[in-house]
This record gives C-alpha cells, structure tokens and sequence, in this order.
C-alpha cells in the first residue's frame, strides 16, 4: 500500500489534539453565552435566543466534528444540571419540554453546517459570505426548525399546522442570525485561514 492509499486512512483515525480540545471548550462557552442571554418571548412556548447563532458558527467556524462536539459538550453541561439553557433551565427535564426538539436539533444543525462550510471551494469560507449564509440557513432548516417543530407536536401537544405556525415566527430572526453567523466565520477565516483546513489535510 502506497503513502497516498494510507492518507484517508490517517484521516479518519486522527484524534482530537490539544488545540481541538480547546476550540471545542470556548465555542460551547460561547453558545452559552448565547443562551442565557435575555430571550424574548413572542410564541409563549418556545422563547427566541441568540443560540442558534452560536449553534451555526461553532459549525461554519470549526467544520463538522468540532462543531458538533461543541454544541454536544453544551448541551451536557446543561443537562448535567448547569444552568446553561435559555432562562436558566437545567437538567434532562429540559427534554421533556417544548423546546426539546429545539435542543436535539442543535448538535446536528452544527455538524452539517460545518461539512456544508467545509465542502465550499477552497478559500470560499473567508470570503463569500452568501454562501456560508446558505450552508448555516441549510443546517437550521433541516435540524432545528424540522425537529423543533416534532418537539412542540411530541412535547406540547400541538398538530403539526400549529407547531408550524409556532416555529414559522422564528424565520426572520433565523435570517438575521445566519447572516451575523456568515460575517463572523468569513472573518474568522480570513484571521485564521487554516482553522478549517487544517482539519481536513491532517
């Protein structure tokens, strides 16, 4: 087997080195940040926070594993009863609530706005903002406003039509927050150029 045979091998069994690690700790400090933030509270059930931008960058800024582990590591320290969540809820009743689904969508919403961020042509994270703005607008649509929505029909006892109209009040400011999401990691990116490729050549 030739070197080159070796490489993807080597990629997929690289463990996460000290830097990583660190990466991972401050971007899951930051979507806490995020979180206990005030909310504003429009539906009554589900209260609007800046979480989901937090959610995104750790995906469009670290790329898929470091970002899904930082929101991982987020939601532990909340359900380890830290009180991390929105309003300062904590503990595994969180997901018994209606914002479950919310919650359950966030690793995952990070993780493919990362592979999204990271199958963008080469320099593209740092300087086309557009299209990191689809990459994190893609990650919430599929993950956190589709499992939001079965948390509020599992959770609240609404249809899926109310459950829709619930979420649907989240869509602008998931608009807004993606492009804050897409300024930030473009220039995260031009600062640090290797963040993500780094990842992918090791």
């Amino acid at each position: 087997m030739t070197s080159t045979d070796q490489q993807p091998r080597t990629t997929r069994t690289r463990r996460l080195g000290t830097t990583d690690l660190a990466l991972v700790a401050g971007f899951a400090a930051l979507v806490v940040v995020c979180a206990v933030l005030p909310a504003i509270n429009v539906t009554g059930i589900v209260p609007i926070t800046l979480q989901t931008f937090g959610v995104l960058l750790a995906g469009a800024v670290l790329g898929p594993l470091r970002g899904f582990l930082a929101v991982l590591l987020y939601l532990a320290l909340g359900l380890a009863g830290l009180p991390v969540f929105s309003g300062g809820a904590a503990g595994f009743g969180v997901l018994a609530g209606p914002t479950a689904g919310y919650l359950v969508g966030f690793p995952l919403a990070a993780a493919l706005t990362g592979y999204l961020v990271t199958r963008l042509p080469r320099g593209a994270a740092a300087r086309n903002v557009p299209l990191v703005f689809l990459c994190g607008l893609v990650g919430s649509a599929v993950f956190i406003h589709t499992l939001g929505m079965a948390g509020l029909v599992l959770r609240a006892d609404l249809t899926w039509g109310q459950a829709f109209d619930v979420d649907k009040v989240f869509w602008i400011g998931d608009v807004v927050k993606n492009v804050a999401m897409a300024l930030v990691a473009t220039a995260v990116h031009r600062a640090f150029p290797d963040l993500l490729h780094r990842r992918r050549a090791a």
